[in-house]
């Protein structure tokens, strides 16, 4: 009787840590749109690893600004098109290193659109603009160490913008990235 006890005891326990590490991805992503939707950049600090979501914003942004300058036929066609090609990505870099910030964060998890560094910081938005509702959310694991939390703007539905956490220990997730995916042009 006593070690059934003690292999019950310690069934529900390992199915009590099993539950919570599975759940703590969804609680840090909880948080974090919570705090977004307050404004509160003390808890949005907390919660994004600053260095790695700019690498990751560098990196998206540029791809995504190669893939248009390469479409264009005035860029392709242009002897300074080259030029343009090689200095846009020292140039997006230094932009996303000041932009990238708390109050940008926060305007990203409410409108599902990534920051554009080439505008000024967009001004926090006022009552109901900022409620979320247009904004659709699809949650998942992309592996045991990354969960995403997948934006889409139902005004938009060919953008989504998905927000990357990253495991940093045990309970622990950051927001540390972002994947943009974009629809065809209009």
């Amino acid at each position: 009787m006593k070690k059934s006890l003690i292999v019950g005891v310690a069934v529900g326990a390992l199915a009590l840590f099993g539950i919570a590490w599975a759940a703590a991805p969804v609680l840090a992503a909880q948080a974090l749109i919570r705090a977004a939707k307050a404004g509160d950049e003390d808890r949005i600090e907390q919660l994004v690893d600053f260095p790695a979501l700019r690498e990751s914003l560098k990196s998206e942004l540029n791809a995504e600004l190669m893939a248009r300058m390469s479409r264009d036929p005035r860029v392709a066609d242009s002897g300074l098109g080259g030029l343009g090609m090689m200095l846009a990505p020292m140039i997006l870099s230094g932009a996303v290193d000041a932009v990238v910030t708390p109050q940008v964060v926060a305007h990203m998890v409410t409108t599902a659109e990534a920051p554009d560094p080439t505008r000024r910081p967009v001004p926090e938005p006022a009552g109901d603009e900022a409620d979320g509702d247009d904004i659709h959310q699809a949650w998942g694991y992309r592996s045991l160490n990354e969960f995403a939390v997948t934006l889409t703007d139902r005004d938009q539905p060919d953008d989504h913008l998905a927000l990357i956490l990253e495991r940093r220990g045990l309970f622990d997730w950051k927001l540390a990235a972002v994947d943009l995916q974009t629809g065809p042009a209009a």
